[in-house]
């Protein structure tokens, strides 16, 4: 089980959260209600919460993600379960945003990812915007800072299991698995969740040094990152009609 206190997450606060919260809109999001699927230990949740003053509601599946995400008690964010599928006590159309972080390229069959996005479809108000924040497939083999997709020299095909490795704090690195997505997967998928007007984007450094924290893009040289972008962004809105 990968200990994400351990963990140092710079590629993702550089190419990933930031692009997240602007894709949505959080600095103008006033009174709305955010769902992120799939927290994990919703430090991510916490963030957002904190810096926009806005009110959050993280879900998750896994036991002990709950667990750590409400000890971190944070001011602004619920913590709700999903059980066989649908986040606990929650009626339709209740959430004016939702953000998916590294959840989907996790679940094994299209059948789960499918069934993932028609619930974070029945949660959001008609119209609302949904992020999707992933590793890009095409980003394979490549040691970035803080991320490694896949191994060197390796085609994978959808659905295949993709290795993961992540750096944490002391040098070492984590493994876990994901399974090979087509980038062209994602937009098919919700659309037929339910989705229209999808648009994909790979945040480069250039673009961080508008939108990450100055302090972290000026840290490191993001060599790797500067050549290949690892992280693919997919935004959307969820359509008038909900799908159940």
């Amino acid at each position: 089980m990968t200990d994400h206190a351990a963990l140092d997450p710079a590629t993702d606060w550089l190419l990933g959260y930031p692009f997240v919260f602007r894709a949505l809109s959080l600095d103008t999001f006033g009174a709305g209600r955010l769902l992120d699927f799939g927290c994990g230990p919703a430090r991510v949740a916490a963030h957002a919460a904190r810096r926009f003053a806005i009110q959050v509601t993280a879900a998750d599946v896994f036991e002990h993600m709950l667990r750590l995400a409400r000890a971190n008690n944070a001011p602004g964010v619920e913590v709700r379960a999903i059980r066989d599928g649908r986040v606990e006590d929650l009626p339709d159309g209740c959430m004016d945003a939702a953000m998916c972080n590294h959840v989907l390229g996790c679940l094994p069959t299209r059948h789960a990812m499918a069934g993932a996005l028609r619930e974070i479809h029945r949660l959001l108000k008609p119209g609302a915007r949904l992020a999707v924040l992933s590793s890009d497939p095409s980003a394979s083999g490549i040691d970035f800072d803080s991320v490694r997709i896949g191994e060197h020299g390796v085609s994978y095909r959808v659905g295949d299991e993709l290795p993961i490795r992540l750096k944490q704090r002391d040098g070492t690195w984590a493994a876990y698995t994901d399974y090979y997505r087509s980038a062209d997967d994602y937009p098919t998928l919700l659309a037929d969740a339910g989705f229209h007007t999808i648009g994909q984007h790979r945040p480069t450094v250039d673009d961080a040094a508008r939108v990450a924290d100055p302090a972290l893009v000026s840290s490191r040289p993001w060599t790797a990152e500067r050549d290949t972008p690892p992280l693919l962004l997919t935004t959307t809105h969820a359509c008038t009609r909900h799908t159940r």
